[in-house]
C-alpha cells in the first residue's frame, strides 16, 4: 500500500453551496389538497385535535376533511400541523370545570409553549407590529419536510373564508425578508421575519404594518419551522378585539372562537386554520440546506503507483515473479482510500473503470465529500 500526504494548499479545496428544493413530499411545490385524520377528534378537552391539527398530503383514511375528498392512501405524510393558542385559556375546553380551573385549557398550554420556545420568557406576550393579541394561530412544518431551514422569500400562502354573503375572500400570505434586506429580529429559535401580505418576501404597500395601522398579520421562524398568525388580523365584526376598527365581517370563519372553556365549547380553533388552508389550495414553501463539499485532488506521478504491493507477486526469497514488472511495470488504479495520520482509512473511493498506471502516464482524481 502506497499512502502520500495531501498539500492542503494545492491538494484540497473546500466549497459550501446552498441547495433548495420543495417541502413537500413527493416533491410537490405547491401543497394544493390538504387532509385530516379522523383519529384525530375534538371529543374531550384532552383530545390531540384541541392541541394540533396533522395535516397530510394524501388522505390517511376514508373519513377526513378536506377541499378534495379523493385520493385515500397508506403512504399519507404529515406536512404541517395546525394549532391555535390563547393566553387566557379562551377558545377550548377548559380541562375541568372545577373552581379554580378555569383557563387552564389546551389553547393556554399551546400559547405557553409557543412563548417559552420563542422567548423563554412566561410573561412575555406575542406582538404583532404593536398589536398584543390575546391569541395566536399555528402553522408548524413538520420537522422530516425540511433540511437545515425554511427558505426565505419562499413563503406563499393563501387563506380563504365565506363572507356573511356568500362570497369566498382570499389573502396572499409571504415573509418580508426581501423588502426587510434580510435583517431579522434573533430570538431562542432562530431568525423572526413577519408574514405580511404581499409575494415573494416582499410585503404590498409601504410597511409591513398592514391591519389597522398597527399589527402585522404574522411572525415566521424558518429557522424552526414555524409560522404564527395574529388572530386579530382576521377579524369577523362580532366579538373580540377589532384591530382593522372598520368593523366589516371579512373573514368570519377564519376569526376564532374565543368562548369561555365550558364543557360545550366547540370552537375548534384548529380546524378553522386548516379550513382557510385546504380551502385555498395554495400553499408554497422552499427547504433550505447548507452542503459543504470537500474536494481531495489526487494525483498520480508518473514515477509513483507503477508497482503493486500485492504479495504474490513476489516469492518467497523476494524475487519478482513476473519479469515484465521489471523493466515495464504497469498497474491499474481502482481504489483510492483516504487516511488519517493514524492510518485509519476514513473513506474510499471506487473508479467506475480501472484506470492504466505505468511510467508514462500521470493521473489525476478528483474526490468530493459532502457533509
Amino acid at each position: 500500500m502506497s499512502l502520500v500526504r495531501f498539500d492542503p494548499q494545492s491538494d484540497v479545496r473546500i466549497q459550501t453551496d446552498k441547495v433548495v428544493t420543495s417541502t413537500w413530499s413527493d416533491n410537490t411545490n405547491n401543497l394544493q389538497s390538504a387532509y385530516t385524520s379522523s383519529t384525530q377528534t375534538f371529543t374531550a378537552a384532552t383530545s390531540s385535535a384541541q392541541f394540533y391539527l396533522n395535516v397530510y398530503h394524501k388522505s390517511p383514511d376514508a373519513t377526513h376533511h378536506s377541499n378534495t375528498p379523493t385520493d385515500y392512501s397508506n403512504d399519507a405524510e404529515v406536512q404541517f400541523s395546525c394549532g391555535y393558542g390563547n393566553k387566557l385559556g379562551s377558545g377550548s375546553p377548559d380541562f375541568t370545570n372545577d373552581t379554580g380551573s378555569f383557563g387552564k385549557s389546551a389553547s393556554r398550554v399551546v400559547y405557553g409553549q409557543y412563548r417559552q420556545l420563542v422567548y423563554g420568557d412566561e410573561n412575555q406576550n406575542f406582538t404583532f407590529g404593536t398589536h398584543v393579541p390575546d391569541d395566536i394561530y399555528v402553522i408548524n412544518v413538520n420537522r422530516a419536510r425540511y433540511k437545515n431551514n425554511l427558505a426565505l422569500s419562499t413563503l406563499s400562502l393563501y387563506l380563504t373564508s365565506s363572507t356573511d354573503s356568500g362570497l369566498n375572500s382570499v389573502i396572499h400570505l409571504t415573509d418580508d425578508s426581501i423588502s426587510s434586506n434580510g435583517a431579522a429580529i434573533i430570538t431562542n429559535i432562530g431568525r423572526q421575519f413577519n408574514v405580511v401580505s404581499g409575494a415573494n418576501g416582499v410585503h404590498s404597500g409601504s410597511s409591513t404594518v398592514q391591519v389597522g395601522g398597527s399589527a402585522s398579520y404574522g411572525l415566521y421562524y424558518p429557522d424552526a419551522g414555524l409560522i404564527l398568525l395574529n388572530p386579530d388580523a382576521f377579524y369577523s365584526g362580532s366579538g373580540g378585539s377589532n384591530v382593522s376598527g372598520d368593523g366589516e365581517e371579512t373573514w368570519p370563519q377564519l376569526f376564532p372562537g374565543r368562548n369561555p372553556g365550558l364543557s360545550t365549547n366547540t370552537d375548534k380553533n384548529p380546524e378553522r386554520l386548516f379550513h382557510a388552508i385546504s380551502g385555498a389550495g395554495h400553499f408554497i414553501i422552499d427547504s433550505e440546506e447548507i452542503i459543504t463539499s470537500q474536494y481531495y485532488f489526487v494525483r498520480a506521478k508518473n514515477y509513483e503507483f507503477n508497482y503493486t504491493t500485492n504479495p504474490s507477486f513476489q516469492d518467497d526469497n523476494g524475487n519478482v515473479n513476473f519479469t515484465s514488472m521489471i523493466n515495464n511495470p504497469k498497474t491499474y488504479i481502482t481504489t483510492v482510500g483516504l487516511y488519517n495520520d493514524n492510518n485509519d482509512l476514513l473513506a474510499v473511493a471506487k473508479m467506475s473503470q480501472p484506470v492504466a498506471k505505468d511510467p508514462t502516464k500521470e493521473a489525476l482524481f478528483r474526490i468530493k465529500l459532502d457533509f
